[in-house]
């Protein structure tokens, strides 16, 4: 964790997915992505990724809305707040009308705040989401291009709050 200066780099999707394997703390890399955008320090270490796509959701799949999907950070302050802002102005410069994310009820939304963003809509989690009795590592990865999406987790689900940033 520190505080250097950061910029805005590119990033590749192997190097953004590698990154959010490394530091995201409870869910694995998406499976697609219309773009990354990194965060790095004066030395060129990448210290942040978004990864935008699709909408997950299919009824939020109109066209004119993305979704940042994930986005992982080492600790470097304000990273986060430095990929939402690039993100949207990166969504909007692609024609895109509307950018969304999802956070857990127990993330202070800060780093959303930050870039502009607004709370939207707040979901109970969904009916059947219960912790699992036994570590994720003992649940396999679906196969590639199975339709197994969700993971079971191994701590109590939190509900979700939908945020959007649109002009």
């Amino acid at each position: 964790m520190s505080d250097a200066l950061l910029h805005l780099v590119p990033v590749r999707s192997r190097q953004a997915k590698d990154f959010v394997r490394t530091w995201h703390r409870h869910h694995p890399p998406p499976a697609g992505q219309i773009f990354a955008v990194g965060a790095a320090d004066e030395t060129g270490i990448l210290r942040a990724v978004a990864i935008a796509g699709r909408p997950v959701a299919r009824h939020l799949d109109d066209g004119a809305t993305l979704e940042v999907t994930r986005t992982a950070s080492d600790g470097t302050r304000n990273a986060n707040s430095l990929l939402y802002g690039a993100s949207w102005r990166a969504a909007k410069a692609l024609g895109y009308r509307r950018l969304i994310t999802f956070t857990h009820e127990g993330e202070s939304g800060a780093s959303l705040r930050g870039a502009g963003w607004h709370l939207i809509a707040s979901r109970p989690p969904r009916a059947g989401w219960q912790p699992v009795l036994r570590p994720q590592t003992v649940h396999p990865r679906p196969a590639p291009g199975s339709q197994g999406r969700h993971r079971p987790h191994t701590r109590t689900p939190r509900p979700h709050r939908r945020r959007t940033r649109s002009p």
